[in-house]
């Protein structure tokens, strides 16, 4: 009877044993396999932060929705540059050296930086004019290399901002195009805009400028040729000077639009384009996309289906200038 009765604890040792070790064991593997790495992306825009902050906080907030927190299970090292735009490919490279998974780059400038300084890191690509003329892949559909993203077709809507011009100045006939040689993405808008004014009947001045010390001179010369209105093309320079721009415009008596709703904000009389929302989100979708396996070379370049009318009222007012009514009933949005 003492034999059995010392058996019984034996055997139910012997049943769960096997179990212990087997969690000892997955305790021991998790123990020895290393930390899963977290993320780490370069964001190099040629624009000032100030400038950015609405797509950067747009951007932020898609990574949010997909997922990642800043900080946490993702880290961003970040380099805006709007003062020397030839520092571009410099801070390509240091972020690069930082042993980034991907970079972000913002609008064409830092996105041709950016391609000439690596052929291997994936690069996600935002504010974009024209992708192909830049360089910067094949095609829309198959962009062949290591770059892909969201072009915001600037080029492709200038003949519907000089339609909203004439039909807010209809008897408009001169129109001072102010665009950057030296900006991959500032250079096809001011090509894309010949065709559209010969429709429209429109003469335009080349308002060429690539420093905010051009922006005065460039205004006064305009008006010499008889401008009577501005269409101020994006680009990196215009984009960190959009105040300056503005008040140059009014004080020289020329309604202008521009091509984004913050210019509008800042004092542009009409702006029409893409969101920076959308923008911004839409590049966090693709950085997840990346992230998790697929290859940029594979993802198409999206172009956006949305654009915003936003009108200030301020700005007409100190014009002097009164908008159509047809033309305020189809804003998205008044500053006022």
């Amino acid at each position: 009877m003492r034999r059995a009765a010392i058996s019984r604890p034996l055997i139910l040792l012997a049943k769960l044993l096997p179990a212990v070790l087997a969690i000892w064991t997955a305790a021991s593997a998790a123990q020895a396999q290393p930390a899963r790495k977290v993320p780490r992306l370069g964001y190099l825009a040629a624009v000032s932060a100030t400038a950015d902050a609405p797509r950067l906080e747009a951007f932020r907030r898609g990574l949010r929705e997909q997922g990642y927190v800043e900080g946490q299970n993702i880290q961003i090292e970040y380099r805006h540059e709007s003062q020397d735009l030839t520092r571009l490919t410099s801070h390509a490279a240091d972020l690069l050296a930082m042993d980034i998974d991907l970079l972000v780059a913002v609008t064409s400038n830092a996105a041709v930086a950016a391609k000439k300084s690596t052929s291997t890191v994936p690069i996600v690509f935002m504010g974009v004019t024209d992708p192909i003329s830049a360089g910067l892949a094949e095609s829309l559909a198959r962009p062949g290399g290591n770059a892909t993203g969201i072009t915001n077709v600037a080029a492709v809507l200038t003949g519907k901002r000089l339609e909203l011009l004439k039909e807010v100045v209809p008897k408009l006939v001169h129109v001072a195009v102010l665009w950057d040689p030296r900006a991959p993405g500032s250079i096809p808008q001011w090509e894309a805009s010949q065709e559209p004014a010969r429709q429209l009947n429109l003469q335009l001045y080349s308002m060429k400028a690539s420093s905010p010390d051009d922006y005065a001179m460039a205004f006064k010369e305009a008006v010499k040729a008889r401008s009577a209105a501005a269409w101020i093309t994006l680009n990196p320079v215009a984009n960190s000077n959009q105040k300056l721009i503005a008040e140059l415009a009014i004080e020289n008596k020329l309604p202008s639009i521009c091509a984004r709703a913050d210019y509008a904000e800042n004092g542009c009389l009409m702006a029409y384009g893409p969101g920076y929302d959308t923008e911004g989100k839409d590049g966090a979708r693709y950085v997840d996309r990346i992230l998790k396996g697929a290859r940029p070379s594979d993802l198409p370049i999206e172009q956006p289906t949305k654009f915003e009318l936003i009108i200030n009222l301020k700005t007409a007012k100190r014009l002097g200038f009164i908008i159509p009514r047809s033309v305020l009933n189809r804003a998205d949005k008044l500053v006022q």
